[in-house]
C-alpha cells in the first residue's frame, strides 16, 4: 500500500484552487490575491498555491481561463458604457455567458467531478445574478433620468407660458403708451390753436360807423 504524504494536494484542494483563481480572473483581480485567499481557506501558503496552480492545475483549466478572461473584458467594457447603452450591453453579456457555458461542457465531462460541476454551475449562477443586479441598476438610473426629463419639460412649459404672458403684457403697455402720446400731441396742438385765437384782435362798429377794437 502506497503511503499518502500529509502535505499532498487532494482533488478537493485542486478544485478550490481552480474555483477561486478563476473567480479572481473573471473579476479582474490578481492571481496573487487568489492564491492568498486559497491559502487561508485550505491552510497553505500563497506560494504553495501558486506553484500548484502553475505546475499542475492550470493546464486542466485552459478553456475556463479563456472564458474568465473574456468575461473580465466584458465586465470592464460594461463599466465604461453610458447608462443609455448599459442594458443592451448587459443583454449581450448574458447571451455570451450562455455560449461560453456551452463550450465548457466538454471540459466538465473530462476533468470535473459531480461536485465540481455543481460548483461550476454555482459560479455561473453568481455571474447571472451579478449581471441581473447591474441591469436593475441601469434600469433604475434610466427611470431617474426619465423622471428628471419629465420635470424639465414641465418647467419648460411653465416658463414658456410666463414668457408669452410677459410678451402679451408688453404689447398692451406699448399700445397704451402710443395712445397716450397721440392724446398728448393732440392736446398740445389744440392748446396752440387756442392761444392763436386769443391773440387775434376783435373789432366792433360804433354809432358813427367806425371800427372799434375790443380788448
Amino acid at each position: 500500500m502506497t503511503a499518502v504524504r500529509q502535505d499532498a494536494w487532494s482533488a478537493e484542494d485542486d478544485l478550490i484552487l481552480a474555483e477561486i483563481t478563476l473567480r479572481h480572473i473573471r473579476e479582474g483581480s490578481t492571481q496573487l490575491a487568489a492564491f492568498e485567499e486559497v491559502g487561508e481557506k485550505i491552510g497553505r501558503t500563497s506560494a504553495a498555491c501558486g506553484f500548484r496552480w502553475n505546475s499542475c492545475v492550470r493546464k486542466s483549466y485552459e478553456d475556463a481561463i479563456g472564458i474568465a478572461k473574456g468575461q473580465r473584458q466584458k465586465r470592464s467594457y460594461l463599466k465604461k458604457q453610458p447608462a443609455s447603452r448599459g442594458a443592451q450591453v448587459a443583454g449581450l453579456i448574458l447571451g455570451d455567458i450562455e455560449e461560453d457555458y456551452s463550450r465548457s461542457e466538454g471540459l466538465s465531462e473530462n476533468s470535473l467531478s459531480i461536485d465540481a460541476v455543481i460548483r461550476f454551475l454555482r459560479q455561473w449562477k453568481g455571474t447571472f445574478q451579478e449581471a441581473g443586479r447591474q441591469l436593475k441598476m441601469l434600469e433604475r438610473d434610466l427611470r431617474e433620468k426619465e423622471e428628471e426629463l419629465s420635470e424639465l419639460r414641465v418647467e419648460n412649459e411653465r416658463l414658456s407660458r410666463e414668457v408669452n404672458l410677459a410678451q402679451s403684457d408688453y404689447r398692451v403697455v406699448n399700445d397704451d403708451y402710443k395712445a397716450l402720446i397721440q392724446i398728448m400731441d393732440r392736446a398740445r396742438r389744440l392748446a396752440f390753436l387756442n392761444e392763436e385765437d386769443e391773440e387775434k384782435p376783435r373789432f366792433k362798429m360804433d354809432a358813427n360807423g367806425n371800427l372799434e377794437r375790443i380788448e
